[in-house]
């Protein structure tokens, strides 16, 4: 699990496909912490560390991964956002973030509106049940905030969010890693029974 508040910045060392597998090396200050078996969120995907020294981390994706998240379309130098999973003692600064994400939507807009950074998509009719106005959204492993949410899901990025993520890096058109709030699955679910 974790909170979706981006730990830092890596980048894509090494790319390698074996079958339907994508053997994914990234950078990471952290690297050297990590064990075997650990979990790190990709651009808000969670992902198995596989290798791990001093400087850079593995991990193996596989079909489902590649279908619904952007990072089979990785590529050596692409910029990553990162966080290692929470522990026991991590403030929960985000929301709960599982890295399981639903959806890979592209960006429709990105502008900027004051000191934000405006970013809009639309999210795939069968999710739209869990976006509500002030309520919890992942964008590529990013806590946010949904300002609208209909028709489109409508973003306001903070400048210190906007410059210490991949947001930073995106265009309009990019891929999205969507990944809507748990909680809000859980109270559709449960009314539905």
């Amino acid at each position: 699990m974790f909170t979706g508040i981006v730990e830092t910045l890596g980048q894509v060392l090494e790319t390698k496909r074996t079958g339907n597998v994508l053997e994914l090396t990234v950078n990471a200050p952290f690297a050297g912490e990590l064990k075997l078996g650990e979990s790190v969120a990709i651009e808000g995907v969670c992902t198995t560390v596989v290798k791990a020294d001093k400087v850079s981390f593995t991990v193996q994706l596989q079909g489902e991964t590649l279908k619904r998240t952007s990072l089979g379309g990785l590529k050596y130098g692409s910029n990553v956002n990162l966080e290692r999973a929470v522990t026991p003692s991590t403030r929960l600064g985000g929301h709960f973030v599982e890295g399981h994400v639903d959806c890979c939507v592209p960006l429709r807009s990105f502008h900027r509106e004051g000191q934000d950074m405006v970013l809009r998509f639309t999210l795939p009719p069968e999710l739209t049940k869990y976006a509500v106005p002030k309520g919890f959204i992942a964008v590529n492993g990013i806590s946010l905030t949904i300002a609208y949410a209909v028709p489109d899901i409508q973003l306001h990025i903070i400048p210190a969010t906007f410059e210490n993520t991949s947001l930073k890096f995106i265009k309009v058109g990019d891929p999205l890693n969507i990944e809507t709030d748990i909680l809000g699955k859980y109270v559709v679910s449960a009314l539905g029974k």
